[in-house]
């Protein structure tokens, strides 16, 4: 498990602007990066293919893939305003880290949770 979590600006910034995008409907994107030394560097996105958005749910099949070490988690919004990870949320852990963005989808409403949903620290750096 990471000590510390480097999201990249431009990449924090597309998650907040994809989930926006997507409103009121779930987005879903993969976390690509780099995980040396306990330090999780989070570089760029992947819209997985043939993924799905619904008010309550947004998935992929897993299986559409190629195998790829550079995805690192996932992030997903949620429409409401909790950020909490759901049971379902926990049980399709992807990685090292798993994002939620709640509504209104600004800096703050971003959050990072490990495999068992507890909320982790990160940084933005440009």
């Amino acid at each position: 498990m990471p000590k510390k979590i480097i999201f990249k600006r431009d990449v924090f910034n597309s998650i907040l602007s994809y989930c926006k995008m997507h409103h009121p409907y779930e987005g879903i994107l993969l976390l690509r990066g780099s995980n040396k030394k306990d330090i999780l560097i989070i570089e760029s996105l992947i819209v997985p293919p043939f993924s799905w958005h619904g008010a309550a749910e947004s998935g992929f099949p897993s299986w559409m893939l190629p195998f790829d070490m550079s995805i690192v988690g996932s992030a997903h919004s949620h429409p409401s305003h909790n950020a909490s990870p759901s049971l379902t949320d926990l049980h399709n852990f992807t990685g090292f880290v798993s994002v939620i963005v709640r509504y209104p989808y600004e800096d703050n409403d971003l959050f990072a949770y490990d495999a068992d949903g507890k909320q982790l620290e990160y940084t933005v750096q440009n």
